[in-house]
């Protein structure tokens, strides 16, 4: 509120910082207030229990006192188990992580046993790929030769038969 009182026009602002302090101080006397009946209470409360001995038929006091203890018991009991419900989650969560770790551990080492496998495959198909072209080079020379050796034994043919005509 102090904030925005400094982003009033200078005008108004000394009416709404009387305004701002007199709020503060009702706040702070309704605090205090409250603090004084909250301790006057708590002191009426534990001054008004009855200070009554136990008798024989009722060894744990009061029945009031012997009901809020029964109580107690049980809220006790309840919040242990539920803690020991809590602890059985966590424990399995905790093995359902560890299981799920392991697959994924196992299954981080067939990806890298893949990829390992598909680089040693790209490596020979790399050399094969070599190998063909290779052998096709090698195909296209014989090609030549043998056109080579076709042509001239023709030529040696025709020579034969034009030497025998004439």
């Amino acid at each position: 509120m102090e904030i925005e009182i400094q982003g009033i026009p200078q005008s108004i602002r000394s009416e709404y910082h009387t305004r701002l302090r007199t709020a503060k101080a009702d706040l702070s006397r309704y605090k205090k207030l409250l603090k004084e009946q909250r301790t006057q209470v708590a002191r009426s409360d534990l001054l008004s229990t009855s200070q009554s001995f136990t008798t024989s038929d009722e060894p744990y006091g009061s029945n009031s006192d012997r009901v809020r203890l029964l109580a107690g018991t049980k809220r006790l009991e309840d919040g242990t188990k539920r803690l020991q419900e809590s602890q059985r989650i966590a424990l399995e969560t905790e093995n359902q992580g560890t299981d799920i770790l392991m697959n994924l551990r196992t299954q981080r080492e067939q990806i890298e046993n893949a990829r390992d496998t598909l680089h040693t495959a790209d490596s020979s198909i790399d050399r094969a790929s070599n190998t063909l072209r290779k052998m096709i080079r090698t195909m296209y020379k014989q090609r030549v030769v043998t056109t080579g050796i076709i042509v001239i034994l023709l030529l040696i043919i025709g020579l034969i038969v034009w030497s025998k005509v004439t």
